[in-house]
């Protein structure tokens, strides 16, 4: 039988489907240790996967910061390895258990999950004063000095307002503007709901640790749907700016907003500490 965390890659991938070994429990911060996909029996590196645990009620659960009580298995960090799973039925089987409930829409609550998850870590940064919002910001933002470590829109952000932002980016960075990450996942809801107050639609990250556990956060976010995280279109920036007006406008301008951060974030994609 593989064990979680012991082998190679080639060793869990040639294992028995009987051979599907929980870990002993949640992560205590031991370093070089793997783990086996029940999916794939591949092991790698635990911030590759996400672990599930059985809850109170008996229902398999994500615990996307691998701390919840119990033996847990783990599957790649994928949405399509996870749907496999529930396909499979190799939640039972590595549970060793056929009473055990999986629900059909694990993987949307693993999304969801994660959602949430960059949604705390928006708001951490926020709390750091690493974000500045509204139109007028986010381009002296990016105009200045260092610049941006990212720029935000709300999913339903007018195709203006974005070629606007498109636009201040390209005139700082040139050709290197597709090394500025978009992060477009997020509602004008749950930007409002993130950065406690009302009608964001355009935003920044500057540098600093806040910025970095966000970024963390959103990366994980995108790798399970299988998106990329380079999103800026250059050509789009190139076209220049067009005359109707953003929605935000001296709405969301946060005054006096830090761009230094001040609390820490140790950047953990798993979810907050």
């Amino acid at each position: 039988m593989v064990r979680a965390g012991s082998g190679t890659a080639g060793e869990a991938a040639s294992g028995t489907a009987e051979g599907l070994a929980l870990d002993a429990g949640p992560l205590r911060g031991r370093q070089g240790q793997e783990r086996t996909c029940i999916a794939t029996r591949v092991a790698q590196a635990p911030a590759g996967l996400i672990r599930f645990v059985i809850g109170p009620e008996g229902q398999v659960v994500p615990d996307l910061r691998a701390r919840l009580p119990g033996r847990g298995a783990w599957v790649t960090a994928r949405r399509a390895e996870v749907e496999e799973a529930v396909r499979r039925r190799l939640f039972q089987r590595a549970f060793r258990s056929k009473g055990v409930e999986v629900p059909a829409d694990l993987a949307e609550r693993v999304a969801a999950g994660l959602r949430a998850d960059l949604r705390q870590s928006l708001a951490l940064a926020n709390k750091a004063g690493c974000v500045v919002t509204g139109f007028g910001k986010v381009e002296d933002a990016i105009g200045g000095r260092p610049g941006v470590a990212a720029v935000l829109h709300a999913s339903d952000a007018s195709p203006d307002g974005r070629r606007k932002i498109g636009a201040a980016l390209y005139r700082r960075h040139g050709d290197a503007i597709s090394r500025v990450p978009v992060i477009d996942d997020l509602s004008n809801e749950e930007l409002d709901m993130a950065l406690g107050r009302d009608h964001v639609i355009h935003a920044a990250l500057v540098a600093g640790v806040g910025a970095s556990g966000c970024l963390a956060r959103w990366r994980r976010y995108r790798s399970f749907e299988g998106v990329a995280t380079t999103t800026q279109e250059t050509g789009s920036a190139r076209d220049g700016e067009t005359d109707s007006a953003l929605l935000d406008d001296d709405v969301t301008d946060l005054a006096g907003a830090a761009q230094v951060a001040g609390a820490r974030d140790d950047g953990n994609p798993q979810g907050l500490g």
